[in-house]
């Protein structure tokens, strides 16, 4: 199959979108889509899920589902607003989102929160395969980042979300609630980097460092090789006391309570 893979960025947050589509039979899935907002003034807009309804509809695609790779942080999830579109897309991600809405319901005070996963259509399990027409994606779980963390393989194509960056800009933060520097290691070393090396990464954020242009595909050996944070030659005990320093100089995501708020409960208000 040749895939079609067609990116999305969102400057606001550095968020990236992607749809997967198989051109033969117009099957697509739509990863980590954003629901534009604006702090200062609590409003919200839908530029970002505009451009990929657009593209969809252009395209011709018929998306199944929103796979999401976690519980962002950083951004609203524009999820369910693609029901508005295609009724029939489902909104999957990680079983252990139960984990991560337990969290948060203790943080936040939600004491309405059912933090069993039954506002997602979907709850993925390590290891399972996710049909959505003709293409394939096996789940891989790789918690550190949250504990709910989940990439997504087809074919040669890996989406990481948070777990792992361009090599310029290392891996994921490790400090939010169950958050695990150990077990994000555990996940890059032991899944990611076992993963032929000419695997393709399409991450989920680009910060562009020193202002570079935008990247977000790269592949498991330049990741082995090149990653600033966790080369395939890094030590555990050395990874974890860098993310762990690191992670107490850096702030709060500026939209780190309505993205929680919103994504916990799967893209809903």
């Amino acid at each position: 199959m040749a895939l079609q893979i067609q990116h999305f960025f969102d400057r606001g947050t550095s968020t990236l979108t992607y749809v997967v589509a198989d051109p033969a039979t117009r099957d697509a899935v739509v990863i980590d889509p954003v629901w534009n907002f604006d702090l200062t003034s609590e409003t919200r807009s839908t530029e970002s899920l505009d451009a990929v309804v657009a593209y969809l509809r252009e395209n011709h695609l018929t998306p199944h589902y929103v796979m999401e790779t976690h519980a962002h942080a950083d951004h609203l999830s524009s999820s369910q607003l693609f029901k508005n579109f295609y009724p029939n897309i489902k909104v999957a991600i990680g079983e252990r989102i139960t984990e991560v809405q337990a969290a948060f319901k203790e943080v936040l005070n939600l004491t309405d929160l059912d933090v069993q996963g039954k506002e997602f259509d979907v709850l993925l399990k390590d290891g399972d395969t996710l049909q959505a027409g003709s293409l394939k994606f096996k789940v891989m779980f790789t918690p550190g980042h949250t504990p709910a963390c989940a990439c997504y393989l087809i074919e040669d194509a890996l989406f990481t979300g948070d777990a792992i960056f361009m090599p310029d800009s290392g891996t994921g933060r490790c400090d939010f609630p169950k958050g695990s520097a150990e077990d994000l290691y555990n996940s890059i070393e032991n899944k990611i980097y076992s993963l032929p090396d000419s695997t393709r990464i399409f991450v989920g954020h680009d910060y562009q460092p020193q202002g570079r242009d935008l990247k977000f595909q790269t592949t498991v050996k330049e990741e082995k090789t090149q990653n600033i944070h966790l080369k395939d030659t890094t030590k555990k005990e050395e990874f974890v006391k860098f993310r762990t320093e690191r992670d107490k100089t850096l702030a709060p995501p500026k939209l780190l309570i309505p993205s929680i708020k919103v994504n916990i409960r799967a893209g809903r208000l």
